[in-house]
């Protein structure tokens, strides 16, 4: 079955916003089995909008559209609908009595200009909408069913969830494929390099579809299987997963599609260890990316963000000689800044990172690019060095953070570095 998304309105049209809409309808219709063929936007325009429609319903079995069905004059979709179908407006009444029950259920005067979003294309059945004032419909035009909901993020993913693909469930009956979606994460290869290990992949499994995304500093390798039998697409999806990761090997760190510190906080968790970071060149990085997992209070202790080296010396113990020695970014520095992090705060482990960023700082024995990674174990303390291939600082401190948690991750996983 063969789907479309239309989103409509002129501040999405002119970039105003940004269509996250589409993207979430995409990725739900797509594991529902149904694929999507395109994604088209348009602005407030009735000619435009209508033709659009129209076009849409001689190639399309279903389209999602959002947009344009709130109070005020530019909200034209409902009108375009009718238009497209060749039908006139009616006042659907349960309609307007949801509407009427949002705004006294919340002791709110409703407007007059609200009836408006009562008003559908005959031949529509609603959706009802429980989170926000505007109802949406569905509509068969010529061959495609359309269902037309709010652009309002929040409204639209529950009526989705709750009503349209059910919906759809529906109306495909046994038609209906299941949809199997992975998505393999890596760190420390590119795009290409990842795609060159994978060659060959679609002759091994002919019913795959594979796809690269870059998520800086991540590649993800997304795979997806389409069939009638789930069973059958689960093994096929073991397979192909077991065939990719004989390619890629070490560099990845995730098979279900998780964040590197959401693969660290479950090793975490699992363990029942606790984390003390001293940050440098990250300037708190890593530590917002470990405290943004729901539940990090289990296992994060402690952040200090050390940039100069007085506070290296005055809040982590880093000895005077080994700054005076070494410098900040090296080794040894890092050591004891893992040590001093682990020691405050009573944690199991420590980390720790010192580097230079860029785009200035660099010297020929320290190039930008260059990082230092401390971690205080049960069992000791190790330190690395690595050298990143970029001088924009912004991409630096994404990797080092990405290579700091790897590095962890690793160590609590006792994989080789």
């Amino acid at each position: 079955m063969i789907a479309e998304i239309l989103a409509t309105g002129d501040e999405i049209r002119s970039g105003a916003l940004i269509d996250s809409n589409s993207a979430y309808i995409a990725q739900n219709l797509e594991e529902s089995g149904v694929e999507v063929l395109r994604h088209i936007c348009v602005g407030d325009d009735m000619d435009i909008m209508v033709s659009t429609l129209m076009a849409i319903s001689n190639r399309a079995d279903f389209c999602v559209v959002t947009g344009g069905l709130g109070p005020t004059t530019d909200d034209i979709t409902a009108e375009a609908a009718a238009k497209a179908a060749e039908v006139d407006l009616f006042l659907e009444h349960n309609a307007l009595k949801n509407i009427e029950d949002f705004f006294k259920n919340r002791k709110r005067l409703m407007s007059s200009s609200n009836q408006k979003q009562a008003l559908m294309p005959q031949g529509a059945a609603v959706i009802y909408n429980y989170a926000g004032t505007a109802p949406g419909f569905h509509l068969k035009i010529n061959r495609c069913v359309f269902f037309f909901i709010p652009g309002v993020p929040f409204e639209m993913k529950k009526m989705l969830i709750n009503d349209v693909i059910p919906n759809i469930y529906n109306l495909c009956g046994k038609k209906r494929d299941f949809c199997l979606i992975k998505t393999i994460s890596t760190f420390g290869i590119t795009e290409a390099a990842t795609g060159e290990k994978l060659v060959g992949i679609e002759s091994v499994f002919p019913d795959l579809k594979i796809g690269f995304r870059a998520k800086f500093p991540e590649i993800q390798v997304k795979i997806y299987l389409y069939g009638k039998d789930e069973k059958i697409l689960n093994k096929r999806m073991d397979e192909a997963c077991q065939w990719i990761l004989a390619k890629i090997g070490s560099k990845t760190f995730s098979v279900q599609g998780k964040t590197m510190e959401a693969e660290v906080a479950q090793l975490l968790l699992k363990q029942k260890s606790t984390i003390a970071v001293a940050e440098s060149c990250t300037g708190g990085l890593i530590s917002h990316r470990l405290t943004n997992i729901p539940g990090s209070s289990g296992y994060f202790l402690f952040s200090a963000i050390s940039y100069s080296n007085e506070s290296k010396i005055k809040v982590l113990g880093v000895s005077p000689e080994t700054l005076q020695i070494n410098g900040a970014v090296h080794e040894e520095t890092v050591k004891e800044m893992a040590e001093g992090a682990k020691n405050l705060a009573g944690a199991d482990y420590g980390l720790s990172t010192s580097g230079i960023a860029g785009p200035s700082g660099g010297t020929n024995d320290k190039p930008v690019g260059t990082l230092c990674i401390g971690i205080a174990t049960p069992k000791g303390t190790k330190a690395f060095r690595f050298n990143s291939v970029f001088d924009k600082r912004s991409m630096n401190k994404a990797v080092f953070a990405m290579k700091a948690l790897d590095l962890f991750r690793r160590e609590l996983l006792l994989l080789d570095v």
